[in-house]
């Protein structure tokens, strides 16, 4: 017997390769796993508490499709905290992960054959979420200018053919750790009223950021005519990515929609992982800045030993142009060079780890014999000046070459 294929727009969508990786090694010791944006601290005890309480108050029966009301209300009053906004309830969609939530809103407002446009690099879940939908992608690709990684604009509205349904818009951004800024999220908002677009923002990493409290929202520039869906996650901020809890803001409008689809696709979420979604909202605040703290000081471990490392230093600053930088961001570990925000949880146990590892890479690669030019580019002179005389060129290339930012050692 034959069995049919599953529909086109399914049979074509490409296995995610982070989760192939991960599926082959998680649980096992001696691998660092650095495949998710996941922290390697657990749920916090108070939330966790939160969750047994509501276990043993036999919370255990069907909830209302958009999430109870106290976690709906607690996620309005929360955003308004962030951002001066007001939102209530009936704003909020409650979801089971930040996928999901992504999925549900592709789901309400993309159609088969429409066009959704996305910076690039991202998250795959992002355009395969809308790809499965039989909607075409369009990756428009950050730019590296002035040593930080920037969207252009013009560009990402250019790359928008008349049949675009929606600009999804992930910031601060996986895996380049770039940040929209509020000046480029009002062009943005602008553009889509303009055009009649709908803008589906994933800001699920809106608080791992190092020089504020938060990142810049879509939240505190839209108004309820806009055609908008914020996503959101528990999972980043408050290090519950297990628990599979996310959320939507949206206009009042379209909640009777997003309630429709929630019945067709999840039914309810489990009462006590609400309970706990509650907690964290409203008591987590002390641990989610202790965190950013843990994530910077993690980071400046790590940029401060790479720094030190003559094979990887010169590559590591340039992001995603070298196999020494691609280890660095496919480790979900390389900010942006502005050192605003990184878009990994990254832990001390992990960053050491890390640091040793590329140590040991480091000792096994030669880099006069591969890369050294001899000093015939004329950039190392400066470097060579401060370096020690030796017999060889190739030896005082190696011991400036942790000064050498220009690339040829």
């Amino acid at each position: 017997m034959t069995v049919r294929a599953a529909r086109h727009t399914v049979a074509a969508l490409q296995p995610s390769l982070i989760r192939k990786l991960s599926n082959s090694a998680i649980g096992k010791t001696d691998v660092i796993p650095l495949w998710f944006g996941e922290s390697d601290t657990p749920t916090p005890a108070f939330i966790r508490a939160a969750a047994k309480d509501a276990i043993d108050e036999c919370q255990t029966f069907y909830q209302p499709n958009l999430g109870i009301p106290p976690l709906r209300e607690a996620l309005a009053a929360y955003t308004n905290r962030l951002y001066a906004t007001d939102f209530t309830l009936d704003n909020i969609a409650v979801t089971p992960s930040g996928m999901s939530a992504m999925a549900v809103a592709l789901q309400c407002v993309i159609a088969e054959g429409s066009t959704v446009v996305l910076q690039s690099p991202v998250w795959p879940n992002l355009p395969a979420a809308a790809e499965i939908l039989g909607a075409q992608t369009i990756r428009v690709p950050l730019r590296p200018r002035d040593g930080s990684w920037t969207l252009d604009l013009e560009e990402f509205f250019a790359a928008c053919p008349p049949h675009t349904g929606a600009l999804l818009i992930n910031s601060p951004n996986n895996p380049t750790g770039w940040m929209l800024e509020d000046d480029e999220q009002r062009h943005i908002i602008d553009f889509c009223r303009q055009r009649d677009i709908w803008l589906i923002a994933d800001e699920v990493y809106n608080r791992i950021v190092f020089d504020r409290e938060r990142a810049p929202s879509f939240a505190d520039k839209v108004s309820e005519d806009d055609k908008f869906l914020l996503i959101n996650s528990f999972s980043k901020s408050w290090a519950m990515t297990g628990w599979r809890l996310g959320w939507i803001t949206a206009p009042k409008a379209l909640l009777h929609t997003l309630e429709t689809v929630a019945e067709f696709s999840f039914s309810s979420i489990f009462a006590p992982t609400q309970i706990a979604g509650i907690t964290a909202v409203e008591a987590g605040e002390p641990f989610v800045r202790a965190a950013a703290q843990r994530y910077r000081a993690a980071l400046a471990t790590v940029d401060t030993a790479f720094s030190a490392l003559p094979a990887c230093i010169a590559r590591c600053r340039r992001p995603l142009s070298t196999p020494s930088s691609l280890l660095m961001a496919s480790a979900t570990v390389m900010p942006s060079p502005s050192r605003r925000c990184i878009n990994a949880a990254l832990g001390w146990h992990r960053a050491r780890l890390l640091v040793r590892m590329a140590r040991a890479i480091c000792a096994c690669v030669s880099l006069p014999s591969r890369r050294c030019c001899s000093g015939r580019c004329g950039s190392c002179a400066p470097c060579l000046s401060k370096a020690p005389p030796a017999s060889s060129h190739p030896k005082r290339c190696r011991a400036a070459a942790a000064n050498c930012r220009a690339g040829c050692c």
